[in-house]
């Protein structure tokens, strides 16, 4: 197991260079990193979900973000035959079943950017949900029901994934061919590590809700600013730049979280 001194001393000049040889054994991020991304969750092909530093496989230079229609979805109704809309016919009225060729920004009828006015999201989600919500079909036909659950499902899980930064940037890349899978970031920045290393040392030692307080603050400012970001990468299209900052996003909302239950507990060693 890695200490903090050893990692120190890796980059240190006269260790720097074992350094991206020990991070790509896996040894440090399996002891500091890894636990990290056990809460961390974002849907992949609209229904698999994925944990773990992402890995991009198939991207090279840039896409633009116009490359995704959110047009109307034409196809015909399964009962009398008509066009039919994204839930519903626009003849019979009947609820249709989920399109799996229609992507979460279609499904919450919004631009397909990071930057979402997130009272929107939520406007719309509810909207949707009080037209698909099963109970409204506990009297129609066992066929209408099921497609009632499955259409109340993928909306719910349209607005999980679009609601939050995080896992809103990595539904974009994936939309845009960042392959995502479960492993280690072997190129990480050495240096980057060293910095979560010793947050979370620092939030594993304090017995103060101050100290605990002022992570909070530091940490919220470094996502405030990965936002930015990410959002001007998603803009220009440097998906490459976007998967490195995901990689940084992740590590720090994971720490943010993990200070928040923290949190909790110095709260209730002082009750």
């Amino acid at each position: 197991m890695i200490t903090l001194y050893k990692l120190r001393f890796l980059l240190a000049p006269h260790g720097f260079k074992h350094a991206n040889k020990c991070i790509s054994n896996g040894q440090l991020l399996n002891f500091v990193l890894l636990p990290c991304f056990a809460s961390g969750r974002a849907v992949s092909s609209y229904r698999k979900d994925i944990n773990g530093v992402f890995h991009c496989k198939a991207v090279k230079g840039h896409l633009s973000l116009n490359s995704f229609s959110t047009g109307t979805v034409n196809r015909l109704c399964w009962k009398c035959g008509s066009s039919a809309e994204l839930f519903f016919c626009s003849s019979c009225n009947v609820i249709q079943p989920p399109d799996d060729k229609t992507n979460y920004f279609d499904i919450l009828n919004c631009e397909q950017k990071f930057s979402l006015d997130t009272q929107k999201l939520q406007k719309r989600y509810v909207e949707l949900q009080r037209s698909l919500h099963p109970d409204n079909f506990s009297q129609k036909s066992s066929k209408e029901q099921e497609y009632s659950e499955e259409q109340s499902a993928l909306v719910n899980s349209a607005y999980r994934t679009l609601q939050k930064p995080l896992s809103r940037a990595v539904y974009m890349l994936e939309l845009r061919g960042v392959l995502l899978e479960e492993g280690t970031d072997a190129a990480a920045d050495p240096a980057f590590l060293l910095e979560v290393l010793e947050i979370n040392e620092s939030l594993a030692e304090t017995r103060s809700q101050d100290e605990v307080s002022a992570i909070g603050r530091s940490v919220r400012e470094k996502l405030k600013d990965l936002t930015e970001r990410m959002n001007s990468s998603l803009n220009k299209g440097d998906l490459l730049t976007a998967k490195e900052l995901l990689a940084q996003m992740k590590y720090f909302t994971n720490i943010e979280e993990k200070r928040q239950g923290d949190r909790i507990k110095v709260c209730a060693c002082w009750s």
